[in-house]
């Protein structure tokens, strides 16, 4: 009898879903065939007038949601206190991982609900046994003072030799997170704050330069990670925090943190207002410190969404790189001689977009001498002249009335009156699965040997 029930509810649980399908939208499909791993681009124009774009906003985001609600895969519970400690669980693929299933802790802590919705708090541990570094990353979560408050406090899945936050099996759960988190009207889209402690501050100062575009804030504590692996410049227009003991030198901790530092101090320099940051070494302490300062300092901070001027280091995370950073999307990246990394810098002003473009090299200058932990390079430049992306903008980022010119490593690409263009909201949401950046303007870029 209970094999009955469960054939009778499956069956209606497969027609219910197919019929869900049956009802989407075109646009609904095509979202949907996006997120079940057919990326493709949007091609059919849509033009709109300026007066059309937020009611097409609207629309494109009603679809996103309808195809993410359709799309079979484990979903964030609706929000519920901190303090019912059920484990939830999510099957990472064996694809990028073999056996991995994520266990985490997803509530809210306080009792008000502001208008303009919950900050997030996404806490990674430790690399002591893992059941003991998650329960202890819940207890010290829980008292934290930065109520009210969603916090996401995964358990890594597996442990072992070289087993980190930063590898794709996670990367993939961190993109779930974003884009769920990102969909519910209960989060505040520009309060996302990522921190840890120990593995875990130097998980999320790499997660911190790969993900900055969608962060608030940032708050490794005892860590200190190499430069190249998580290059600062990417950091501009967020809130960023590192502490560690000044006597923690195991892997170098205390170097790495100074050298942090002084990288931070030469961007905020060199780019008043853009890096601001709080690195500090604690006198008289070693890998345990004070972690209570970092969320109330992060929570100062908002995001913010389209800055008119960034850089990005484009850098392969475990063999994986982004589609995109802020209002660039990537289509064509040259990796030929072995490039690695692209760094593009776009500033925005009186309605001309200057872009550079080139590929980056490393060079070690300098060891931490007890561990042989690279801690100083040497950047190398050199203008990219193949790839291809794509320039969004949006009607806050120029004056649409006017001509817009896009100049590239000296070179000007564009000169005219932009128009705006459904296709583009719908490319850029299927890009950066963000409520607030949907752009109705795309200028595709195509790099060429004479720029």
């Amino acid at each position: 009898m209970k094999r009955s029930a469960a054939l009778i509810f499956n069956l209606l649980l497969t027609i219910t879903i197919c019929h869900g399908q049956d009802s989407m939208t075109d646009l609904a499909r095509h979202f949907l065939s996006c997120l079940q791993g057919n990326f493709a681009d949007y091609t059919k124009s849509g033009k709109m007038k300026w007066n059309e774009i937020e009611a097409k906003r609207t629309e494109v985001w009603q679809a996103w949601a309808d195809a993410n609600r359709a799309f079979e895969e484990d979903k964030l519970p609706a929000l519920r206190p901190l303090t019912n400690t059920d484990t939830l669980r999510w099957a990472l693929p064996d694809s990028l991982e073999p056996n991995a299933v994520m266990p985490f802790y997803y509530g809210v802590k306080g009792e008000n609900r502001p208008d303009d919705g919950l900050p997030l708090f996404w806490y990674i541990h430790g690399s002591g046994p893992k059941k003991h570094e998650w329960d202890t990353g819940y207890i010290i979560c829980s008292r934290f003072d930065d109520a009210p408050s969603v916090y996401f406090i995964p358990q890594i899945p597996n442990e072992g030799k070289y087993y980190r936050w930063w590898q794709r099996a996670k990367l993939f759960a961190w993109e779930r997170l974003l884009r769920q988190s990102l969909l519910n009207p209960e989060i505040d889209a520009k309060r996302i704050y990522l921190f840890g402690i120990s593995e875990g501050g130097y998980g999320s100062q790499r997660l911190a330069a790969y993900y900055a575009d969608y962060l608030a804030g940032a708050g490794p504590m005892a860590g200190g990670e190499i430069p190249s692996t998580s290059p600062a410049e990417n950091c501009g227009h967020i809130g960023f925090s590192l502490l560690t003991g000044a006597e923690d030198y195991m892997f170098g901790r205390d170097l790495l943190t100074a050298r942090t530092h002084a990288i931070f101090d030469s961007l905020e320099l060199s780019h008043p207002g853009e890096y601001r940051h709080r690195i500090e070494l604690i006198a008289d302490r070693g890998h345990s410190i004070d972690y209570t300062p970092t969320t109330p300092w992060l929570s100062q901070f908002r995001r913010t969404v389209n800055p008119k001027h960034f850089i990005w280091e484009d850098f392969p995370m475990d063999g994986q790189y982004r589609r995109g950073f802020y209002n660039i999307a990537v289509t064509e990246r040259d990796t030929t001689g072995g490039n690695e990394r692209t760094r593009y810098e776009m500033t925005i002003k009186d309605n001309t977009v200057t872009l550079t473009v080139d590929r980056v090299t490393y060079e070690i200058t300098e060891r931490e001498p007890r561990w042989n932990i690279p801690i100083k390079h040497n950047k190398y430049y050199k203008q990219a002249d193949r790839g291809r992306f794509t320039l969004y903008l949006s009607e806050e980022m120029i004056n649409v009335n006017k001509k817009v010119k896009v100049n590239v490593n000296g070179k000007e690409v564009f000169h005219g009156k932009v128009k705006p263009d459904s296709q583009h909201l719908i490319n850029s949401c299927a890009t950066f699965h963000d409520p607030l950046r949907l752009y109705p303007i795309g200028i595709e870029i195509e790099l060429h040997h004479s720029f």
